[in-house]
């Protein structure tokens, strides 16, 4: 049985990347050879050579939320932050709210000058709160004026341009946090791996509290993932099939474009379909893969459902080996940092 703490490795505080780097591309990449445990160092414009004419390299083109709402009680003027999860059904949207012990069912909340207040309506088993949203116009536009990009607690330093925290294809509003796997592509790099005879395909996956939830268990087995809301278009499975057919490879970008496809990969048995839903898939060691066949992420927290999902392609030891040698290589960690291709 594995445990959390097999999942553990120290990290020194100071390779948490705290801002982008000024050229999206000019990261590091770690390139992770899974059947031999080797690895190279190699930068991340050069993944152009890990991807062969023929393959299909599979992108999420969610975009992220301003989805942090700062607030207050008009009744009491007391304080609260809002972060929005996902959109459960007409102006209700699942939130994680601070303090939450301030925020019981009926709770009245007034943003900005009050042009968007909302009312909780629902306590939620892991914490959460569903609220409804009253205002005029488009709700979209408010949250672009009074809202914040969502950055993780980890991230200290200010974002003095938010579009960095989106990838270049975002597209589908929807996402608590950024899907950073893909913060390394530029338009130009994807202009010439499309011009190698890659195939661009993009799936939609709004990233949610799943994000922010530490597994709090010893037995992995026990945690439970939260539900997050995926696409995959007819189109994109016709081209993903295509390339399957003439034998080539299917290359996820990041955890959650492999969590989409290995969804759609277990509900119909191994082939690839156009579908919609939530899924609250959970990918560890033992986990046979279904669809995809090699992966670009970025570097995760020790003890992460993400590092865990890694070890299940490549294997334990050799992921926990290839974080040792980043660390001391000084790779940048996290949503801002170097990234890793595992083939």
């Amino acid at each position: 049985m594995l445990t959390t703490e097999d999942f553990d490795f120290d990290l020194p505080e100071e390779l948490i990347a705290q801002t982008p780097l000024e050229k999206r591309d000019s990261s590091r990449l770690l390139v992770l050879d899974r059947k031999t445990g080797k690895v190279e160092d190699k930068h991340f414009h050069e993944i152009i050579d890990e991807l062969n004419a023929g393959d299909a390299l599979v992108m999420n083109n969610t975009r992220v939320l301003p989805a942090r709402l700062y607030g207050e009680k008009p009744e009491t003027g007391g304080h609260l932050e809002v972060l929005l999860l996902n959109n459960t059904k007409g102006d209700e949207w699942e939130t994680l709210i601070k303090p939450a012990r301030r925020a019981k069912v009926g709770t009245q909340i007034k943003f900005g000058d009050g042009r968007l207040t909302a009312t909780v309506k629902e306590e939620l088993e892991h914490g959460g709160r569903i609220v409804e949203f009253h205002y005029d116009g488009i709700f979209l536009e408010i949250l672009e004026s009074l809202g914040e990009m969502p950055l993780p607690p980890y991230i200290k330093e200010r974002l003095e341009d938010p579009e960095r925290y989106q990838t270049v294809y975002a597209k589908e509003n929807g996402s608590a946090a950024a899907p950073t796997a893909g913060l390394h592509f530029t338009p130009e790099l994807l202009a010439e791996i499309q011009a190698k005879g890659v195939e661009l395909v993009y799936l939609t996956l709004h990233v949610g509290l799943g994000t922010f939830r530490p597994v709090s268990v010893d037995n992995i087995s026990e945690h439970h993932m939260h539900s997050e809301f995926y696409r995959l278009t007819a189109e994109a499975a016709a081209k993903l099939n295509a390339v399957r057919d003439q034998g080539g490879r299917i290359v996820a970008v990041g955890t959650t474009s492999i969590r989409t496809l290995e969804t759609i990969g277990t509900k119909f048995d191994g082939a690839i379909k156009a579908d919609s839903g939530w899924t609250d898939i959970f990918i560890t060691p033992g986990y046979q893969f279904k669809v995809v066949q090699a992966f670009s992420t970025n570097f995760h927290l020790p003890k992460s459902t993400l590092v865990m999902l890694v070890s299940a392609f490549a294997g334990r030891e050799n992921v926990l080996n290839a974080y040792q040698h980043a660390i001391e290589e000084k790779y940048r960690f996290f949503s801002f940092g170097d990234a890793m291709f595992v083939k």
